[in-house]
């Protein structure tokens, strides 16, 4: 992981905390972090955290940056890879339908398919059973450059049991690794 270029992806789900443990990984393998949040994740942790534990600023606005509106551009010719953490099912359902209405989703269309993008889900297992959700990740099977992990089953953030819940930290670093 030495020198590569991670760009962390953070949609507003209940395993966002696992995001830091994910990037304190990355940072004592060498990686650069970058961390792009959608504006529900940003009501879930302030982006200050991530940015102390990544060392860079967070990106949150699809306008409001020195890029001038071309922040995800820059952002996507920067990464090696994209790891979106948690994917909660709206940013999948985006992501599999091609809709950029903020700066992840807009990251995610603008990243090269040369490259590989990471998706870990997690959502309360009745989401993932969904038959729309489903739909959606067989969309996004299809694409050569995507590759998913997770969801695992288990106590999920609601109390319950069942699939849905995001993969742990050291399964999304191990797999992360051998995409790059």
């Amino acid at each position: 992981m030495k020198d590569k270029k991670i760009l962390i992806g953070v949609s507003g789900g209940a395993a966002i905390y696992k995001t830091c443990g994910l990037i304190r990984l990355l940072k004592r393998n060498n990686a650069q972090v970058r961390v792009v949040m959608t504006q529900s994740a940003t009501e879930l942790i302030s982006p200050s955290l991530f940015q102390a534990l990544s060392g860079t600023s967070v990106a949150t606005e699809l306008f409001h940056s020195e890029e001038k509106g071309m922040e995800h551009i820059a952002l996507s010719q920067w990464a090696d890879l994209f790891i979106i953490v948690p994917a909660t099912a709206n940013t999948i359902s985006k992501i599999a339908l091609g809709i950029a209405d903020n700066l992840l989703t807009s990251t995610v269309l603008a990243f090269p398919s040369s490259s590989p993008l990471l998706i870990a889900p997690a959502m309360n297992n009745h989401m993932w059973e969904n038959e729309a959700t489903q739909n959606n990740i067989k969309i996004i099977k299809n694409r050569t450059s995507y590759h998913l992990v997770g969801p695992a089953t288990g106590l999920l953030a609601n109390g319950q049991k069942g699939e849905g819940r995001m993969a742990e930290v050291e399964e999304i670093f191990t797999i992360a690794k051998k995409l790059i």
